[in-house]
């Protein structure tokens, strides 16, 4: 059976499908796809109502992040209006994923960078949209240095320090900056995000951050007079 039938099957049975999202679950009880479907689509219904008002672009930018096959479309949406109704219990979800994804941060930071879609879908980023994220961020592991970097790699940080874009101390060695930008290029490649399950329509997402990243490294090197060749040798 599919995550997403299973996932309509939870959504239409008699159980509330958001009935224990703060980690209150029986004990042994082991989280499946479609609970983990159900966690990433809390997480998303909950960034699109962060600031109190969900908005036609947030709304289209969650289907973006989560698309459902066809069919199924129905039973997206109604998880989605369940999980808006209030910006409580999200923790929860947040932990689901968290244990899940413990030994692949990128997969986590893949998630990240979907509710960071969400949430600029509108043309801003509110104060409680950020505070949202910081703390989606702090239960996913990350510090803040890390989801300054995220944040950074997504324009929404303030003087746009493309030493912060990169994650790297401005007294990093030539060598070690290049590796450093070899390294969060490869990770953040396109390619590398529908490898790793991500949805096709968030490619674009991805072209994003690459051309982020690339200006903040070609600033670097401009900065230290070193040729632009560097960032392809």
């Amino acid at each position: 059976m599919s995550v997403w039938r299973k996932l309509a099957e939870l959504i239409t049975g008699p159980a509330d499908p958001f009935a224990c999202p703060e980690g209150d679950c029986p004990p042994g009880h082991r989280v499946d796809d479609a609970e983990f479907a159900m966690a990433l689509i809390g997480l998303g219904a909950k960034m699109a109502k962060a600031d109190g008002e969900v908005t036609h672009d947030e709304v289209a930018a969650f289907r973006q992040v989560l698309r459902a096959p066809a069919g199924f479309e129905a039973s997206l949406m109604r998880a989605f209006n369940l999980a808006k109704q209030t910006t409580l219990g999200f923790e929860g979800y947040a932990r689901r994923l968290a244990r899940r994804f413990r030994a692949h941060p990128a997969i986590l930071e893949d998630v990240l960078d979907g509710l960071f879609h969400i949430a600029k879908a509108d043309g801003r980023l509110t104060a409680e949209e950020m505070e949202y994220l910081h703390s989606v961020s702090g239960i996913f592991g990350f510090s803040d240095s890390e989801f300054d970097r995220i944040r950074a790699g997504h324009g929404a940080s303030d003087g746009q320090d493309p030493y912060l874009v990169l994650g790297v101390d401005r007294s990093i060695a030539d060598g070690d900056l290049k590796r450093a930008y070899r390294r969060i290029a490869s990770q953040n490649h396109p390619d590398r995000l529908i490898a790793r399950g991500a949805p096709p329509e968030l490619q674009r997402l991805a072209d994003e951050k690459m051309a982020v990243i690339n200006t903040a490294y070609q600033k670097i090197l401009a900065e230290r007079g070193l040729k632009p060749a560097l960032a392809s040798s």
